[in-house]
């Protein structure tokens, strides 16, 4: 059984992103059994990585839903993201689809999350993503692949990367944490002819390797890859300019080598 001083030796593989912010995607399931369970792991995450004024997320997305509802604390997508959206340590951003729980000092954790009120798609380049990017931040998955790598939405949003959003904007709700409900439109992911095409941006995991984007480790029997936002973003702007418009995220074919090196 993994207990929480196992959690902590293997977390001091990934000490360089401390500081900055984090966004884990994760699977208790590969994990494996927990003393505690998920909130040992939560509890051990949030503690590591909000030391020297980290900021630590955890996605709490609500996208089936179509809405997102505050005084619930439901999240569509695991355990984690439930206990997190739930913790009173926790900021829950105010996105009526892809929202997220921030940890960390409230001060920096109030200007991280401002602003998601406004947002009109589901990952935007001017949210909470786009300033993992601008903040050197890491995207960490925890026995997940880069199917389940959200952050990559926001990189084809600030790419302005074809066919990835509808063309129009659905009407949402969002309850606040008062009850009160607002209303706002935003575009969801739409890309024609690709059923999901997130569940290709495994295509891109050996041109992130080649470039040095991902440091390997382990938590319990997890696998988990943290990668750095920026360079991320670097080979995929890469493979957007040498592709001359062919779509390489259409299935599962891995990328043309050309295309990275």
């Amino acid at each position: 059984m993994l207990t929480k001083e196992k959690i902590y030796e293997q977390l001091e593989t990934f000490r360089f992103a401390v500081g900055k912010p984090v966004l884990v995607h994760t699977s208790l399931k590969a994990v494996g059994e927990i003393e505690g369970g998920g909130q040992t792991l939560l509890d051990c995450l949030v503690d590591f990585f909000t030391q020297n004024d980290g900021i630590f997320c955890v996605p709490t997305h609500t996208f089936s839903m179509g809405s997102l509802d505050m005084t619930k604390n439901e999240t569509c997508i695991g355990v984690l993201p439930t206990l997190a959206a739930a913790d009173p340590r926790g900021t829950r951003t105010f996105h009526p689809t892809h929202s997220m729980a921030a940890f960390g000092k409230a001060e920096l954790v109030a200007e991280f999350v401002s602003g998601e009120e406004k947002a009109t798609s589901p990952a935007p380049p001017d949210g909470c993503y786009g300033k993992i990017y601008k903040m050197d931040g890491h995207i960490m998955l925890l026995g997940v692949g880069h199917n389940k790598n959200t952050y990559l939405h926001c990189v084809e949003e600030m790419l302005d990367v074809p066919n990835r959003l509808a063309q129009n904007p659905c009407k949402r709700t969002v309850v606040d944490k008062n009850g009160v409900a607002h209303t706002v439109y935003t575009r969801g992911h739409h890309a024609e002819g690709i059923h999901d095409v997130s569940a290709n941006y495994v295509n891109y995991e050996p041109a992130f390797r080649y470039h040095g984007c991902i440091v390997d480790g382990m938590i319990g029997n997890a696998p988990v890859q943290m990668c750095s936002a920026r360079k991320m973003k670097e080979v995929v702007e890469l493979c957007d300019k040498r592709r001359n418009g062919v779509e390489i995220l259409f299935d599962r074919t891995p990328l043309d080598e050309k295309l990275y090196k």
